[in-house]
């Protein structure tokens, strides 16, 4: 049945829909924030393990973690509004290691997806003194030194040291030594680097061309080497490792004087660890790891002050898990083992001999925090009594720790608790918040599985239309992002994305999302199964969900969308492509159409070069496949977007224009891979809500 609803009349809708519980908008969704959650912004603890600090409005304050009582005024912006180019607004901050002076940062300005430039001051806590670090224009990636007498940064692509007067996750490329007197940092060579332009629009006669580099699938990557600079010989020495072409240093660590540099294959398949002496420039190696399909890089690298150890993640078991090694790059003890994956590590408590981290012990969709001794004795849940997700933050002693708990159908709260796991008191809890839920009718997410005619067990949830009635048929609308390692089935809260599923289902929408083959915490096998095949498997999990639900006696199986987000959309254009028999609709903001146009580093890691492996980008690119459209398909892009180009849906546009489809298109001038701003949110979801009702 075709629905002639319109958005314009949404609230009139919904209070028949919600029988007459409170209705509610995609402006509360998306303007007037009538479903955020409560966090705890800015919370830092401090070097004493027994403060805490947090911003609120242009102060930072001091909090006592035992009682919450404030206990000073650390910084006192509005205070300080005018002096030095300070326009009154702290937007982030950090401390020197004994909490003597901070790094007040302020005017961000968003570079590229995840970079800023931004400007800096340097305030000294006892002398209340107050500095620029640099008047010349913003500044990247600013760090204190260990012993908080210099502050490193990057200006127009140079590192620079300000001495105080008195797709790898990481955007600084430098670390200083643990006693401040060496910098090691990595410089990357872009010359042969291919370039992409983006035009901005500015109602100017002639667009902005914004152009920078970016190497795509099989092109020249930047050429990298690793520096060490010594403050007090006031010597630049190149780190004789990285010699060989196409290789990447995803990280540096110091291993007390010693820099630990990482060198992995163009493939990453082959991590390298070397250990570099600045004293006297030897390097040997420490460790190397290969696998049969890729490494991930992580942060999880910790060298213990003994010197003798280092804690270290792997999935060279099958699963994630934590290792103590050696420093002659050998196994000391397993410190996790089981058939589950460590998904998160907190750090390592040296004094009491325990490491921290978070695992998906007893199911991918739950998450629960641990501790376990040194010698791989002593595993202990300390969130087993806690229902849903758990995540942790430790204080620089380990004598008190943060808690942050919830569920799907659950907001966050955030708890302190002391070593040895007793209640300190409730930071914040979200009070009300349930209720509020059945103010405007919400209904409860429900957790479901079910096996694939290829005999494999997906996890799922889904929400169903207030008043739900088994007895009528549903349409089904599917949400998902399927990308390598991803989760979105988890027992936890997913923020505002929540209410408009919600909203959608108050339209009488089934709405539902299925982790398939490719997503984490199932171990590495169901993870990397997808290696040289992006969209392959993950597609035929779709279709088995949409064909699961459409088994359904409640289920209208000739109305079954699906929709998704970068990798998802790349998931729900393929869909309703290759199962055009099974899905009637789809959305697809920002997709990835083929991956020979993303970037060298994430796709070569999944797929390796087109040269390589051509059969895996023909048969999985979805601009191959326009002529498979038979269902209603809306494709959206911010033309801004320097993370998936929009490139990507030109290409498809073209091709489903070729193929003499009709499809539906919206573009955001001068919106990246987010779309968010001037009223772009609010625009974006009310087009796709609207695309819902009328095709779906």
């Amino acid at each position: 049945m075709h629905r002639l609803f319109s958005v314009s009349v949404f609230t009139l809708l919904f209070s028949s829909l919600l029988f007459s519980q409170k209705e509610f908008t995609l402006e509360d969704i998306f303007v007037k924030g009538t479903f955020r959650t409560k966090s705890v912004p800015g919370f830092n603890f401090m070097a004493d393990g027994r403060h805490y600090s947090m911003q609120k409005s242009a102060n930072i304050l001091e909090y006592d973690i035992t009682t919450g009582k404030l206990t000073d005024t650390l910084f006192a912006g509005m205070q300080l509004a005018g002096q030095q180019g300070f326009g009154g607004d702290a937007e982030g901050y950090t401390f020197t290691e004994d909490d003597s002076r901070m790094l007040i940062e302020s005017e961000s300005e968003s570079v590229y997806r995840y970079s800023t430039k931004v400007k800096c001051h340097v305030y000294d806590r006892q002398t209340k003194m107050w500095q620029e670090v640099f008047s010349k224009g913003k500044i990247s990636n600013p760090t204190f030194s260990p012993d908080g007498k210099k502050v490193a940064f990057v200006y127009e692509n140079d590192l620079y040291i300000w001495v105080y007067e008195e797709e790898f996750g990481f955007t600084k490329a430098y670390w200083w030594s643990p006693d401040s007197r060496q910098l090691a940092f990595i410089r990357f060579d872009e010359r042969e680097v291919p370039e992409f332009t983006m035009q901005m629009y500015n109602d100017d006669s002639y667009p902005e061309h914004r152009t920078f580099k970016y190497p795509k699938v099989g092109e020249k990557n930047a050429s990298v080497s690793v520096f060490v600079y010594s403050m007090q010989q006031e010597k630049l020495r190149k780190v004789p490792v990285a010699e060989a072409a196409d290789v990447y240093v995803p990280r540096l660590k110091w291993a007390g004087s010693k820099l630990c540099v990482f060198e992995l294959n163009r493939h990453q398949n082959d991590l390298q660890l070397w250990l570099y002496n600045p004293e006297n420039q030897k390097v040997d190696p420490l460790y190397e790891e290969k696998n049969q399909y890729y490494i991930d890089i992580t942060d999880d690298l910790t060298f213990l002050q003994d010197g003798q150890h280092f804690v270290w993640s792997s999935e060279k078991d099958g699963f994630n898990q934590l290792y103590l090694m050696g420093m002659d790059g050998m196994q000391k003890a397993k410190l996790t083992a089981g058939a589950y994956d460590v998904t998160s590590f907190y750090g390592v408590d040296e004094k009491r001999g325990k490491v921290y981290f978070q695992a998906a012990a007893h199911s991918p969709m739950v998450k629960t925090v641990f501790s376990v001794n040194l010698d791989g004795t002593g595993l202990t849940a300390l969130t087993e009594k806690k229902k849903g997700t758990s995540s942790a933050q430790f204080s620089t002693t380990y004598d008190y720790y943060v808690l942050n708990t919830s569920t799907i159908n659950t907001a966050p709260v955030y708890e302190v608790y002391a070593y040895g796991g007793s209640l300190v008191r409730v930071l914040e809890d979200n009070a009300g918040y349930d209720k509020k839920m059945q103010e405007y009718g919400g209904s409860l997410a429900e957790f479901f599985s079910f096996t694939t005619s290829e005999q494999v067990q997906l996890n799922g949830w889904m929400i169903t239309p207030p008043g739900f009635d088994a007895s009528k048929k549903y349409p089904v609308f599917l949400t998902q992002y399927s990308g390598p390692g991803s989760q979105q089935v988890t027992d936890a809260w997913k923020g505002s994305s929540y209410w408009w599923y919600q909203l959608i289902a108050a339209q009488g929408y089934i709405v539902a999302c299925v982790d398939g083959r490719g997503t984490g915490a199932r171990g590495e096998q169901f993870k990397k199964m997808t290696y040289l095949q992006l969209g392959h498997y993950e597609t035929l999990d779709q279709i088995e969900t949409a064909k699961y639900f459409a088994s359904k006696s409640y289920v209208d199986g000739s109305r079954i969308g699906i929709f998704g987000w970068s990798y998802g959309g790349f998931m729900s254009s393929l869909c309703i492509l290759k199962g055009n028999d099974v899905f009637k609709a789809a959305i697809a903001v920002a997709p990835v159409t083929s991956w020979k146009w993303y970037d060298s580093v994430y796709t070569e890691r999944y797929m390796q070069t087109v040269t390589e492996n051509p059969s895996g980008y023909r048969d999985n690119s979805p601009v191959y496949f326009a002529d498979r459209l038979k269902g209603h398909y809306l494709l959206i892009h911010g033309l801004a977007d320097d993370n998936v180009h929009f490139q990507h849906s030109a290409e498809m546009a073209r091709a489903l224009i070729k193929a003499n489809k009709q499809f539906e298109t919206y573009y955001y001038p001068n919106r990246n891979h987010g779309i968010y701003g001037d009223n772009a949110t609010i625009h974006l979801y009310t087009k796709m809500t609207q695309f819902i009702q009328d095709n779906l």
